[in-house]
């Protein structure tokens, strides 16, 4: 590689691991975000939080995109539609599941993510892994179990867990299509021309289902508007939004093992915010997710060298 191009590429991956690193640090509010918010229903919290994140998005691409998505052919619309679909589906499931089963249950179900995403990554789009990557990300999915199981032998399953966690794990696969779709669409489109009407279908998405259910979606606390926001801001546009940049660039299979950092995350926070400290288990879980990410990062830049 010259000089010139080995110098673009650092400055892009550079620009990568900002972005990222910003992202993956908004995921672990999550959590906690709608554990503040749990006096509404799980789907309000869905339908807030993504119609925020679109109402956000949606008039700066119509001054800056406008042009660029009148272009779209209708393969671009279909699939931008069916990822939407998939993110709204995704964001209802998985904080729905909070509702039935325990945080730590739920948490280490959604993130076997990276596991679909290199399967299905590998037969649909072609996305090829290292030995060494793939041995990276089955230890980085183990550190999230081992921080659940930590977690969760301080909380009893109610009477819904196994539905709660088919939901989480129903969870998992809808978010892993999502972005396997934003890998091959983003390859063509740029981020804002992408994003708004990912996120307007995310949108309709759970206000349709929450019409269906029956769900109010007013006359909630000024506190739990603002947390949705916080949600839409935080963990949509900044978390899903740097996975949507990263994703032109990177396997989907590693944008999506970083989201594993999301309990270390919320961990950290659950211990600052609310004084808990993390069990022996969980602690060397973080330990060992931190292992993987380190493993996958030292082997793409050996891959760049």
């Amino acid at each position: 590689m010259r000089g010139g191009e080995s110098g673009v590429a650092t400055n892009r991956s550079v620009r990568i691991a900002v972005v990222l690193a910003v992202g993956v640090l908004s995921f672990a509010f999550a959590p906690i975000f709608v554990r503040w918010a749990d006096d509404a229903p799980g789907l309000a919290i869905a339908v807030w939080r993504t119609v925020i994140a679109a109402g956000a998005v949606v008039p700066l691409a119509a001054l800056r995109s406008r042009e660029e998505i009148r272009q779209f052919h209708g393969r671009d619309v279909l699939l931008i539609g069916a990822a939407g679909v998939f993110l709204g589906l995704h964001f209802i499931a998985w904080i729905e599941s909070l509702y039935h089963t325990t945080v730590a249950s739920a948490s280490v179900l959604v993130t076997t993510s990276p596991i679909f995403l290199a399967v299905l990554g590998y037969l649909l789009i072609g996305d090829r892994l290292s030995a060494r990557t793939v041995a990276a990300i089955g230890v980085a999915v183990a550190g999230a179990a081992l921080i659940g199981w930590g977690d969760a032998g301080r909380v009893r399953l109610g009477r819904g867990a196994l539905f709660g966690n088919s939901l989480a794990l129903g969870a998992a696969v809808l978010v892993s299509v999502y972005l396997l779709i934003g890998r091959v669409v983003r390859q063509k489109v740029s981020w804002l021309a992408y994003v708004a009407p990912l996120y307007t279908a995310a949108a309709a998405t759970a206000v349709a289902a929450a019409w269906w259910q029956g769900v109010p979606l007013f006359s909630y606390s000024w506190t739990f508007y603002a947390l949705c926001a916080g949600l839409a801001i935080g963990p949509q546009l900044a978390g899903h939004g740097s996975f949507n940049y990263a994703v032109q660039y990177l396997p989907a299979a590693i944008v999506g093992m970083l989201a594993l950092f999301e309990p270390v995350g919320a961990s950290i926070l659950a211990y600052l915010l609310f004084g808990e400290v993390p069990p022996a288990p969980a602690i060397a879980g973080m330990a060992v997710v931190m292992a993987g990410v380190a493993i996958v990062v030292w082997e793409r830049r050996q891959g760049e060298g």
